[in-house]
C-alpha cells in the first residue's frame, strides 16, 4: 500500500485521468458508508447512459472495469479500501485532498468554480453599474453592492467549507458508534 501522506501530483494526474476514477471517488464522497460494487457500478453507469436503471451491458462493464481495474488501482494507492472477496468499497480520508484537483459540482448542478465566477461577474457589474451612474443601479452607493457581493461570497465559501466538514463530523460519528 502506498504510505506516503499525499500523492505526488504525477500521481493525483494519472488516478483522475480516468472519469470513471473520478466519478467512483465523487460518488464514494458522497457516501459516507462502505458502499457495495453493485450499487457504485449501477451509480457510475445511471450517469454515464443517462438512464436509470442503466442498459445492463453498460452496467456490466462498469462492474468489471471497477472490480478488475479502478478499485484495485486506488486502493493500492491508498485512497480507498476495497474488498474484492465481500466486493464492497469505501473511501479513505486520505483521498479527500483530491477533492482540490477535481471541481465540485453544487446541487443546482454547477461547479463551485463556475458559481464563483458568476457571483464575481455580476457582483463587478452591480458595483461597476453603480459608479457609472447606470439608470437603476445609480441610486445605490457603490459600497452596498461590493458589500453584499463579498458577503455572500465569505457565506458561500463557509458554506461549501462547513458542508465539508458535516460530512467528515458525520462519518466520524458512525465510526464511534460502530466502535462502541
Amino acid at each position: 500500500m502506498f504510505q506516503q501522506a499525499t500523492l505526488p501530483e504525477v500521481e493525483v494526474y494519472e488516478v483522475l485521468s480516468n472519469a470513471r476514477r473520478r466519478k467512483a471517488l465523487t460518488e464514494l464522497w458522497a457516501q459516507p458508508d462502505t458502499l457495495s460494487l453493485r450499487e457504485l457500478s449501477e451509480r457510475i453507469a445511471a450517469t454515464e447512459s443517462g438512464q436509470t436503471p442503466a442498459p445492463r451491458a453498460l452496467r456490466e462493464s462498469v462492474y468489471n472495469a471497477l472490480h478488475q481495474v479502478h478499485l484495485p488501482k486506488l486502493d493500492a494507492l491508498g485512497l480507498v479500501v476495497y474488498d474484492p472477496d465481500r466486493k464492497t468499497v469505501r473511501v479513505c480520508s486520505r483521498a479527500s485532498h483530491l477533492s482540490r484537483y477535481m471541481d465540485v459540482t453544487t446541487r443546482a448542478g454547477v461547479t463551485w468554480g463556475e458559481y464563483y465566477r458568476g457571483l464575481g461577474i455580476v457582483g463587478l457589474f452591480a458595483t461597476v453599474g453603480s459608479l457609472a451612474s447606470v439608470p437603476v443601479l445609480s441610486a445605490v452607493d457603490p459600497l452596498v453592492p461590493a458589500t453584499v457581493f463579498l458577503l455572500v461570497f465569505a457565506i458561500s465559501t463557509l458554506y461549501q467549507l462547513g458542508v465539508g466538514r458535516l460530512r467528515l463530523r458525520g462519518r466520524i460519528t458512525r465510526l464511534y458508534r460502530r466502535l462502541f
